[in-house]
């Protein structure tokens, strides 16, 4: 007897029927596209190939009705074992067109969802995309800013001193590396020199350590 059609041992219930069709499953490949968003997607037909022959075989059918209630319009797909016992679910139909294709887009889309649900399979790389997308960002580093950003901050920081004191402090707490950008020590001598008062023309400013 062919492989694919053989039905195995009868489980005693659905659960143990799920399981075992579950082990055979493999993922549903991408073999529809999607011109809208220009990719690939597992269409309906993926899904029943991927799932529908290993349920089979377990004693498993799906039957997957529209349904229109005074709860609303969904599409419930049912697993039903040969036990007796049955499994189901609701994807609930949001139609965008109000005409026949609209609505047959919508039953499909809510099939293949409805589907992939219930026999607990995915598309064959959503595993590799929820890691991405799961793993934990890394913290870029801030780039250094540029030397020519550094020294503009420096220049305008240095030209606010009020006093030769205040310039000092100013050029002491600037890093070794801005204070030998030419620009800075340029403008630190010509604030230097603003500061020096005619009065006080007599003294050696250029004796001042900085």
């Amino acid at each position: 007897m062919n492989a694919v059609t053989e039905t195995k041992a009868a489980h005693s219930g659905i659960a143990a029927a799920l399981s075992a069709a579950q082990a055979e499953m493999g993922s549903a490949p991408k073999s529809a596209n999607n011109p809208h968003f220009k990719s690939k997607y597992a269409d309906l037909d993926s899904v029943m190939d991927a799932c529908r022959p290993a349920l089979n075989r377990h004693g498993i059918a799906v039957i997957q009705p529209p349904i229109d209630d005074e709860s609303g319009r969904y599409v419930e797909t049912r697993l039903l074992h040969s036990s007796g016992e049955s499994l189901s679910c609701r994807v609930p139909l949001i139609v965008q067109k109000n005409d026949m294709q609209g609505y047959g887009s919508a039953v499909t889309y809510a099939r293949r969802y409805g589907l992939m649900c219930m026999a607990g399979i995915a598309p064959d790389d959503d595993d590799g995309n929820a890691a991405v997308a799961a793993a934990p960002r890394q913290k870029s580093k801030p780039e250094p800013k540029p030397a020519n950003d550094a020294a503009q901050k420096a220049t305008e920081y240095l030209s606010e001193a009020e006093t030769l004191d205040d310039l000092a402090e100013r050029w002491k707490s600037l890093p070794n590396s801005t204070r030998a950008l030419p620009a800075v020590q340029k403008a630190k001598d010509a604030q230097k020199a603003a500061l020096q008062q005619p009065e006080n023309a007599d003294l050696d400013y250029d004796n001042v350590p900085f």
